[in-house]
């Protein structure tokens, strides 16, 4: 099945490519050494975006900027109920955008438009939620340390933050970590992906309009090591939040671990579903195709890996084929599109040739999604590797396309270790009506999250991340803006103090 996309809907295709600026200091500005850069839209083959691109000269000055904005204190020390206030107002704005930032994010990252519609919505949720927990922030008091003594802990924020999102979310990654950031009280310095920075710059314009404080959000585009790297090693930063590639995440802890700047990760998956023969099965295939497929496949969430009892696996994968098959790969911006276009030509690659790994490694190819025509290099099609050892790398490692790799089981012992048997652990599914299976399994699961019975569903009051080389720490859930606090204990005494050297009379 070959792709073909309407120029017609692409408004940049005759217009041109639209510009965007940094955002340093309250301004949109370029960067001090004129770097520029742009962006192919993956679905049609156009520019779209040209961005001001910025260097360890802008990256100094939006941390200043930031530092500047925290120690003044009008944010840091601005009422809960005001700080709140500012957030909901970014996110009824948020919602009055939502198709034009929905459509940045489509026509940058390839990903449906109906899809990137749902995400603005979701992410307009979580600043809500964000501004909720703004006002129930607070520390402890302790009066049970005798009658002399009162022990308060104080939370109050860790400063000046350097928040990092990928391409693959370009807007929703960021609602998981900003608006809890500044909840707390603190300033950020944010970098977006230099492949899909316009709706992250939408964003600064929203806050703009809101009336946040200058400074208080600062947002750079530009490459990891121009600007990422700093923005990890500055000295001037306390907390780096960063979510991407394992491997990114590790060199990325390994430099703020110089200066032992606090750090949170969001890194990789490998994530299963378990299906077992006494699951709904109709459910059960849909949640399949979906947890492969979503974001095609590019998702740290995506369930690539399908762990199957054998008793079931035939016609299990039969149904597949044929609900796959119906499932909509094209034009990122037609509405009826389930699956759009793959990042860049180079993942695209990557893919593949993980895809061609797997058969040479004894594999077979169940459904073979590569696409051969020309004029449709950066789609993929569904792709279902089986026959899966879990020794290989199709097992194992991170594919990050529409590609999902089956493994069978005859006990639950063996589902269990099949789960299990990987350097991640981000997420989970276990489709069983044994209700004693269900929780077994998601006992034994070594995930950050275990669904029962559907998969990939989320809400912003549950927490979210992975265990081993999933990632640090968890975003979402009522302890997200927390994680951008120190506590401080203060220890109160009252009336006369016994002397150290000698007992006072």
């Amino acid at each position: 099945m070959t792709v073909h996309v309407d120029l017609s809907r692409l408004k940049e295709a005759a217009a041109g490519p639209t510009t965007y600026r940094m955002l340093i200091d309250g301004r949109f500005v370029d960067g001090v050494e004129g770097k520029a850069g742009g962006r192919v839209s993956p679905g049609h083959g156009v520019e779209v975006s040209r961005y001001a691109f910025g260097t360890a000269a802008d990256v100094e000055l939006a941390v200043a900027a930031a530092r500047r904005a925290f120690e003044a204190g009008a944010w840091a020390r601005m009422k809960a109920g005001d700080r709140a206030a500012l957030l909901l107002k970014a996110a009824d704005l948020i919602d009055s955008r939502r198709d034009e930032i929905a459509r940045l994010d489509a026509i940058e990252s390839g990903k449906p438009i109906s899809q990137a519609q749902g995400e603005v919505a979701g992410a307009a949720d979580i600043w809500r939620y964000a501004a909720a927990l703004a006002r129930t922030l607070h520390g402890e008091s302790y009066a049970n340390l005798g009658d002399d003594m009162l022990g308060l802990v104080l939370r109050e924020p860790i400063g000046v933050v350097s928040l990092i999102t990928p391409w693959n979310f370009p807007f929703l990654i960021i609602a998981q970590k900003l608006p809890f950031a500044l909840a707390a009280g603190c300033t950020a310095v944010v970098k977006p992906s230099e492949m899909t920075s316009a709706s992250t710059v939408v964003l600064g314009e929203i806050l703009m309009q809101a009336g946040f404080p200058a400074g208080v959000v600062n947002i750079l585009m530009g490459t990891g090591p121009d600007v990422g790297a700093p923005m990890v090693s500055h000295p001037g930063v306390d907390m780096v939040s960063f979510t991407g590639s394992t491997r990114v995440g590790k060199a990325t802890m390994a430099t703020a671990s110089q200066s032992l700047k606090k750090v949170a990760m969001e890194l990789g998956g490998k994530n299963a579903q378990v299906v077992f023969p006494d699951a709904d099965l109709e459910a059960a295939v849909d949640a399949a195709v979906f947890g492969s497929l979503f974001n095609a496949g590019e998702c740290c969430n995506a369930g690539s890996r399908l762990i199957i009892h054998k008793d079931i696996e035939a016609d299990f994968l039969a149904a597949y084929r044929e609900l796959a098959a119906r499932v909509k790969v094209g034009d990122p911006l037609d509405p009826d599109t389930k699956v759009g276009a793959i990042i860049s030509a180079d993942h695209h690659a990557k893919i593949t040739g993980a895809i061609g790994a797997a058969a040479d490694e004894g594999a077979a190819l169940a459904l073979d999604g590569r696409i051969p025509a020309a004029n449709s290099s950066q789609y993929l099609n569904p792709t279902v590797v089986r026959n899966v050892k879990p020794e290989m790398a199709i097992a194992r490692e991170e594919v990050f396309g529409p590609v999902l790799s089956v493994l069978s089981f005859s006990s639950e012992a063996e589902a269990v270790s099949l789960l299990n048997a990987t350097d991640y652990g981000l997420s989970a599914g276990v489709w069983t009506s044994n209700l004693d299976r269900a929780i077994g399994v998601t006992r034994a699961a070594r995930a950050g999250t275990v669904w029962i019975n559907t998969f990939m569903d989320g809400y912003p009051e549950l927490p979210f991340g992975g265990y081993k080389q999933s990632g640090l720490g968890r975003e979402l859930g009522k302890g997200a803006v927390e994680d951008y606090t120190e506590t401080k204990t203060v220890q109160m005494h009252r009336g006369p103090r016994t002397g150290w050297w000698a007992p006072r009379g």
